[in-house]
């Protein structure tokens, strides 16, 4: 059955944004420089103008981050394919549904094909807890491949028992967002961190060469899906406290 890309507000800076230059999606290997660039990336396709502040703010939200960086990507990576790891992703507090768009592949946004009321119902699985405030960081990163044919309920025993943490839907979305790189043909992932109580499990695929946010079932394995995962997420200040998850 085909399913229904759910609407977005035509006025929204995600969806007035336009793509951005090739040289601003390629990841810096400095680790200030990426993280400027992620933040330059978020501003620029409009997700970062949703949290209600200006680029200026924004900056100064995520400069107690700069600082943070040297304890951040010296751990060692959790990844199992170096192909799948990525050092951090910054996450921005908005609303899933209306960031979707910034997730472009070449000159197509990203879309949903979860309703708005659904995204509303999914809630971070037990002992799942994110940083509050603007932004934080989502620190090694593993997209997951070695997951492809594993059902996700089973991947989340997996990633748990390894220490690590599940990406929500959220986190996902600002992954291929700031990595667009990281959506690959068959190396797509579920995101195990965000759930509403039923066997639906959020995952981002590319569907008609775009970025697709939706669902799968969570005793049903895909060849083309696996499952993302991190290390921990690194707050902006001791201040933030843990807020809800999406």
């Amino acid at each position: 059955m085909p399913q229904t890309v759910t609407p977005v507000d035509p006025g929204l800076p995600t969806v007035r944004a336009v793509p951005v230059a090739p040289d601003l999606l390629r990841p810096m290997a400095d680790p200030v420089a990426e993280l400027d660039r992620q933040v330059a990336v978020q501003i620029r396709l409009g997700a970062a103008a949703l949290t209600g502040l200006s680029p200026e703010q924004l900056r100064d939200a995520v400069a107690p981050l700069r600082r943070m960086l040297p304890d951040v990507v010296g751990r060692a990576s959790g990844a199992t394919d170096p192909a799948d790891h990525v050092p951090f992703a910054l996450v921005l507090d908005v609303d899933p549904n209306d960031a979707v768009p910034a997730m472009w592949r070449g000159t197509r946004p990203g879309v949903s094909v979860i309703s708005r009321a659904e995204a509303a119902a999914y809630q971070g699985v037990q002992g799942l807890e994110v940083p509050g405030g603007t932004a934080y960081l989502l620190v090694d990163i593993d997209t997951g491949s070695e997951f492809r044919g594993v059902r996700p309920e089973d991947a989340l025993v997996t990633v748990r028992g390894r220490g690590r943490t599940p990406l929500t839907m959220a986190e996902g979305i600002a992954l291929a967002t700031v990595r667009p790189d990281m959506l690959r043909p068959n190396r797509c992932f579920s995101l195990m961190g965000s759930r509403d109580g039923s066997q639906r499990v959020p995952a981002i695929w590319i569907s008609e060469r775009r970025a697709k946010l939706g669902w799968c079932w969570d005793r049903n394995p895909h060849s083309w899906l696996g499952a993302a995962s991190a290390a921990a997420r690194v707050a902006a200040g001791p201040a933030d406290a843990a807020g809800p998850v999406q």
